[in-house]
């Protein structure tokens, strides 16, 4: 344990001299009709790209690995040096070998959103909407395949929703910290519960609002850190009243503005509503390492029978990461130190 304590501090000191370029563009769909029947005119997909492609004879890109972020994140969440240590030189996706491909998915970062002026006018997008946006921003980029897939958190899910959904797309499918049931229980209560907190605080107006309703916000915020919090790593972090009193202060005090747009939230955490792959898993052939952690509040072990669905696909290997002091809980997605050996692994059996 002091010898993964002792990695864990040395990826927050690392020095971030060796980190990769990052370039931002913007890709426009015309005319994208959703699953509820609305269409944009012009469907922004903004993203980051890290490395250099490599292309085929035809011009395809060949080297390409896309990540996707979690509820509420962007693209720019996988920069961080926890993360980001994978695309440094000599790092498992070493962005001199891979052309990473960062998306903001659609509601979120860069990307077309409630907030960009239709407010709660914007089409009620789901999983299935944000994937195909996706990959038409693949083809603008000439990625027939991608050599890996990546998703954390809600990204993991549209891991699995890609999968089906876009079967051959992707080599190689690494899902970080989901199930593939629909969203129902306590994952569906506490989203339910955040939503309504939104939508009872009288600032909201309906969406009509001049400033953030920030109560219900920071009540929403509230439920999800809770729903992303480690009880082993919290006690030894937080270990008497005062220090988690503190604690739970600081979520509650955050400015409305750094947590977000209201309208936005409402619709990032109702995308999961038509979520529930577990019918057609069977459609993913390729190989697949799915992985959890045992301390995850939002999908626990003994929810969602994850190895009973991983066996509907012929290439697939799940994985649970045991909690620790040193585990992040749901998070632990985004701390490559607990499973780049199955990445390693998975590249490996997927070439």
């Amino acid at each position: 344990m002091m010898l993964r304590t002792m990695a864990v501090a040395a990826l927050l000191t690392a020095a971030s001299a060796a980190a990769p370029a990052v370039t931002e563009a913007d890709f426009v769909a015309r005319d994208f009709r959703f699953s509820d029947g609305n269409t944009l005119p012009a469907l922004k997909q903004h993203y980051r790209t890290l490395g250099t492609p490599v292309r085929d004879a035809q011009g395809n890109i060949i080297n390409a690995v896309m990540v996707g972020h979690g509820t509420g994140g962007t693209g720019a969440q996988f920069l961080v040096p926890q993360f980001a240590r994978l695309f440094e030189p000599g790092g498992t996706l070493d962005a001199a070998k891979y052309f990473i491909i960062l998306p903001d998915a659609i509601g979120h970062g860069g990307s077309s959103k409630p907030s960009d002026g239709l407010k709660m006018g914007f089409p009620a997008y789901d999983y299935a909407d944000m994937v195909r946006a996706q990959g038409l921003l693949l083809d603008h980029l000439k990625v027939k395949q991608l050599r890996l897939l990546m998703g954390t958190s809600m990204g993991c899910m549209m891991g699995f929703q890609f999968g089906t959904d876009l079967p051959g797309r992707a080599a190689a499918i690494m899902p970080l910290a989901c199930n593939v049931i629909e969203i129902a229980g306590r994952n569906r209560q506490w989203r339910a519960m955040a939503i309504q907190a939104i939508k009872a605080d009288p600032a909201w107006n309906g969406g009509n609002y001049s400033a953030q309703p920030e109560q219900g916000l920071k009540l929403g915020m509230a439920l999800q850190a809770m729903a992303s919090s480690a009880p082993v790593r919290q006690q030894a972090d937080w270990p008497t009243r005062a220090a988690a009193d503190a604690a739970a202060m600081a979520v509650l005090s955050r400015p409305g503005a750094s947590i977000g747009d209201a309208n936005d939230r409402i619709y990032q955490l109702e995308a999961s509503r038509n979520y529930n792959p577990a019918p057609n898993l069977a459609r993913i052939t390729v190989p697949v390492t799915w992985v959890n952690s045992a301390d995850d509040f939002i999908n626990p072990p003994g929810v969602g029978e994850p190895e009973r669905h991983v066996r509907a696909m012929p290439q697939a290997r799940y994985v649970l990461i045991p909690e620790s002091t040193e585990t992040r809980g749901h998070s632990t997605h985004t701390w490559s130190i607990f499973w780049e050996g199955e990445l390693k692994a998975l590249l490996a059996r997927s070439q």
